[in-house]
């Protein structure tokens, strides 16, 4: 498992001429809808590039230096506009025009993998209808696959410094996979199943029902933290406070004493009715989210809860922090978008709407340092968005929903799903001739 090399690209661009006049061309309608059967169509089977004014075609819209730490706040807000009135939408254009037509000479059905496809026993090779690839969309592709879990793979870590990868699962085991050769060197049984799992440094956390295991994998110290209540669906570390999110509504917190090289309880946090499955920290704030539709923001300083957001009607199953922005995720099919008002309080700016309830998110950056939206839906899909534009820019099939995906090294990306897969992406920089036909 290489993560520097064997990097190609899965689909390329499809749609038109490079070159030309686009002016009279004409995007078939069939195969927006999914059902053109025409070959050869006289009609494109792409979006046509939208134009700046000067005929060049449009870039998409990224921020500057905006990250995911969620370390800045206040002000005004970077980005007048969320989502598609800001230079795309969702249209095919971002990620399902890129599906392979290019060179197979038929139409793709970009909502469905071929089912023969994945036991390897398709006929039809390049005349099949059906995708015959895990993923579409443009920048990323897939480095290999990671076999052993027998369950659903609940966390992805791989602690600062590592050469080693480390994945829980529900199978009660977390297995420890050499970066380089892509083998499972070791397999911890755990005797619980692994609830959530993170890195910070060194150190590798890992909830399970009713215990924190933390490991430091410099010096192979172990350590199990008790008095959570349940399962552990959440952990986060910020100042040397360790918090985990558990079943009965709680979040502990333990600070870290140097002298004594030890965890030691400091508080536990009231409020949520029911289990708190997400944790994130940005702007000297703790954000969680909870199984009671609802999120809370606590003072890092105080440890008291600042404002209750009620957005959700649904189980808000992850949050993380963008630039200025919190965004939040449900199984009420929404992504929220929050921006503090001048009073400081957290209100919903822009609401992103999918077809099935979310799971998680995660973000990060391409190749290029534009800003990326994973989210993962209850169809078995990832979804991946320009932010803040949510334009589409692929899609991630899997046989069963990804609960943990977690960003490597570099490009590098991970996914784990319910079947125990483990997969590992890389995003791939576009080739010089398309970043020179985007200067132009």
């Amino acid at each position: 498992m290489d993560f520097d090399g064997g990097n190609k690209r899965v689909y390329n661009r499809l749609g038109g001429p490079t070159g030309g006049d686009t002016k009279n061309q004409k995007v078939c309608y069939k195969w927006q809808a999914g059902n053109c059967n025409r070959f050869p169509c006289p009609f494109l089977h792409s979006e046509l590039p939208t134009s700046n004014g000067n005929g060049a075609p449009s870039k998409r819209p990224y921020a500057e230096n905006s990250g995911f730490s969620g370390n800045r706040r206040g002000g005004g807000s970077s980005f007048n506009t969320w989502g598609p009135g800001r230079g795309g939408g969702r249209g095919r254009g971002g990620g399902r025009g890129s599906v392979g037509g290019g060179g197979r000479g038929v139409v793709v059905n970009v909502e469905r993998v071929c089912t023969f496809w994945i036991q390897g026993t398709c006929g039809y090779g390049d005349r099949c209808k059906f995708l015959h690839s895990w993923s579409v969309g443009d920048g990323f592709s897939l480095l290999t696959q990671l076999e052993g879990h027998k369950k659903v793979v609940s966390g992805i870590a791989m602690p600062s410094g590592s050469d080693k990868l480390y994945t829980g699962s529900t199978d009660e085991t977390v297995r420890v996979w050499d970066c380089q050769s892509g083998q499972c060197i070791a397999v911890i049984n755990l005797g619980g199943e692994v609830g959530c799992m993170i890195s910070e440094g060194p150190w590798l956390f890992v909830g399970i029902p009713n215990f924190v295991k933390a490991w430091n994998t410099q010096n192979s110290m172990e350590l199990s933290l008790d008095g959570p209540v349940g399962q552990v669906y959440a952990l986060v570390v910020i100042n040397d406070m360790l918090f985990a999110g558990t079943q009965d509504g709680a979040i502990l917190v333990w600070k870290f004493n140097v002298a004594a090289n030890c965890f030691e309880p400091a508080a536990s946090l009231k409020g949520h009715s029911r289990g708190v499955v997400s944790l994130v920290v940005g702007a000297n704030r703790l954000y969680s989210g909870s199984m009671d539709n609802t999120i809370r923001v606590w003072n890092l300083e105080t440890l008291q809860c600042l404002q209750t957001l009620t957005g959700h009607t649904s189980v808000v199953m992850s949050v993380l922090c963008w630039d200025q922005f919190l965004i939040s995720c449900s199984l009420d099919k929404t992504v929220k978008v929050w921006f503090a008002t001048e009073s400081g309080n957290l209100e919903v700016t822009y609401t992103h709407t999918e077809e099935h309830g979310i799971v998680t998110l995660c973000g990060m950056h391409d190749s290029q340092g534009k800003p990326i939206l994973l989210c993962s839906c209850n169809d078995n899909t990832v979804r991946l968005y320009d932010l803040p534009s949510f334009a589409e820019r692929g899609k991630i099939f899997n046989k069963q929903e990804v609960r943990a995906i977690q960003t490597g090294p570099g490009s590098i990306f991970f996914t784990g799903d319910g079947t125990g897969q483990v997969r590992v992406w890389n995003w791939i920089a576009e080739p010089a001739t398309a970043t020179a036909n985007n200067i132009q």
